[in-house]
């Protein structure tokens, strides 16, 4: 049996991969901790994993108005690193499995000389072409890290994502790079509405334009013959929103749970929000909230394989009205996202990437 720490940050869609491949491996009999930003506690208690917090990282909150310049703090933070030398001097473990974008941790063990896996959480292509060229990353790079060189220095590199979906593999690259499927709650299954519903989530996490597009939408879908069940995030207080008699608000839902019951969903372009939603054959429209993030590059490979329609943060109620109306009537969308919602269902991407993690646990230094 292994033993095995997961390392991450508070975020949105970055911690559920991690969760979900971590009790694969607990289900498996291996030893599995995670370390992180001491908020993230509850969640990862709460999912049956021991815990441990950074205690030399700086502050940091996904729902606090921060913008890029607190974003590239967070991620070359040389605290979180030190965390990790002083976690595995008192506990040692057999592997590491680390965030991404969790920089200062990924170069602490590879100083270290720990066995690494690397989780990309999101398209590899948005990775390497844009994140990694982007001015997070040219900041980044000032600051001495190269996240591409500590990437490809890693045993391996596990994308959780459907292969196909990723532009990244039209392209020759590394081997360690692997992809293992999404990481899905268990029992994704097609949707089965009985009326016309959407879901509208934006993400749980802060970002500038969240409460306009919220807004937004209620207005566009206050004069449409539907239900919208709509999340907030925690970011963005229900109360201040203006909801139509049609819509009911709520700061967090369980999309498992919701999905099921929706013929839509109106998204921001998370990784983890859009795979559920094709996983429940859904078509979505896509608001991506912030242009340096995945948010766009995986907005537009949807759209571009029929699953979905785009429209801008700032879009007017009456060309969102158009979008969903055009999404809900349309069968080609709902065709393109069921095709490649069974692709999502026909695999296991939290075992799959147990399996990889076990093996290379198991293989002598």
């Amino acid at each position: 049996m292994a033993r095995i720490l997961f390392v991450t940050w508070e975020g949105g869609g970055n911690v559920p991969p991690a969760l979900g491949i971590a009790a694969e491996l607990a289900r498996r009999g291996d030893t599995v901790r995670f370390l992180g930003h001491p908020q993230q506690r509850e969640q990862i208690e709460a999912a049956g994993f021991r815990f441990e917090a950074f205690t030399s990282a700086r502050p940091w909150s996904a729902t606090a108005r921060t913008g890029p310049v607190g974003y590239l703090a967070m991620f070359t933070d040389a605290g979180p690193g030190r965390d990790l030398t002083a976690s595995v001097a008192r506990e040692p473990v057999d592997l590491a499995v680390i965030d991404c974008l969790s920089l200062s941790p990924l170069r602490a063990a590879q100083e270290a000389g720990l066995r690494r896996v690397v989780l990309a959480h999101t398209f590899y292509a948005y990775l390497v072409r844009c994140w990694s060229r982007g001015p997070l990353a040219l900041a980044a790079a000032f600051r001495g890290y190269r996240p591409v060189r500590l990437w490809e220095s890693a045993e391996e590199v596990l994308v959780t994502t459907l292969p196909e979906l990723d532009p990244a593999r039209q392209r020759p690259l590394p081997p360690n790079v692997h992809w293992t499927g999404p990481v899905l709650p268990t029992g994704a299954r097609p949707a089965s509405p009985e009326e016309p519903r959407i879901l509208v989530s934006l993400s749980t996490i802060h970002y500038p334009p969240q409460a306009r597009a919220l807004q937004a939408i209620l207005d566009a879908v206050a004069e449409l013959p539907v239900h919208a069940v709509v999340a907030t995030g925690h970011a963005v207080d229900p109360a201040t929103l203006r909801a139509p008699g049609n819509a009911e608000l709520h700061r967090f839902l369980p999309h498992a749970e919701v999905m099921p019951g929706v013929s839509l969903v109106v998204g921001h372009g998370g990784h983890g929000t859009t795979l559920q939603a094709l996983a429940h054959d859904l078509p979505l429209v896509v608001m991506p909230m912030h242009p340096m993030l995945d948010q766009p590059v995986i907005g537009k490979v949807v759209e571009e394989r029929g699953a979905a329609r785009v429209v801008r943060a700032n879009a007017s109620p009456g060309t969102i009205r158009a979008a969903v109306t055009d999404l809900l009537t349309s069968a080609s969308h709902r065709e393109a996202a069921a095709k490649l919602g069974d692709r999502i269902r026909s695999g296991n991407g939290a075992e799959a990437a147990a399996d990889r993690i076990v093996a290379l646990a198991a293989t002598p230094v």
